[in-house]
């Protein structure tokens, strides 16, 4: 419990535990094999990060992370970003992540929230919901919803991070 609420203090006071953490919550999601892990596994790496909170059954989620998915390679190798999609699919449906997933060929790493434990922990209420993070973990901006053409704004904050620029809260 004590590990709850200091987490929870954290995240609402934007600071960061460590230099490479990210500034989220701690708690256990699945990898896309099914493998339980940490959130707080998920880390910075001195780049920003992107984290978006998806399900299969959402279309504007699907579309979202289609198109990052497009210029992924080219991002990464431009700025260093690292994007994470989070699964809210519950465990009725959980299964059906890695194929999808897999059929699309998305080159990011992708975890499952099946309790929403993280979601809701990251006031995540619609989806698609996307978190970015700067290279030292704290969150500078976060959109709900996709509309064509979102992906080109991030990636102008991503490319400006990746240079050192700061970027305000949102």
């Amino acid at each position: 419990m004590k590990k709850f609420v200091l987490s929870l203090l954290v995240v609402f006071a934007g600071f960061t535990l460590t230099a490479q953490s990210l500034d989220i919550p701690e708690v256990t999601i699945k990898d896309i094999n099914g493998k339980q892990v940490s959130s707080s596994s998920i880390e910075a790496d001195g780049k920003p990060v992107v984290i978006s909170f998806w399900a299969t059954w959402c279309k504007p989620c699907v579309r979202e992370l289609t198109a990052i998915d497009e210029s992924y390679i080219d991002w990464q190798d431009e700025t260093g970003v690292k994007v994470i999609a989070i699964s809210i699919d519950d465990t009725r449906n959980s299964a059906k992540v890695a194929p999808f997933v897999n059929g699309r060929n998305w080159e990011y790493e992708v975890y499952i929230d099946e309790n929403s434990d993280l979601r809701r922990m990251m006031g995540v209420n619609n989806i698609p919901h996307t978190f970015l993070f700067d290279g030292n973990g704290k969150l500078v901006y976060q959109h709900n919803g996709y509309a064509q053409g979102d992906e080109d704004l991030l990636y102008e904050m991503i490319q400006k991070l990746a240079r050192g620029e700061t970027l305000e809260a949102h």
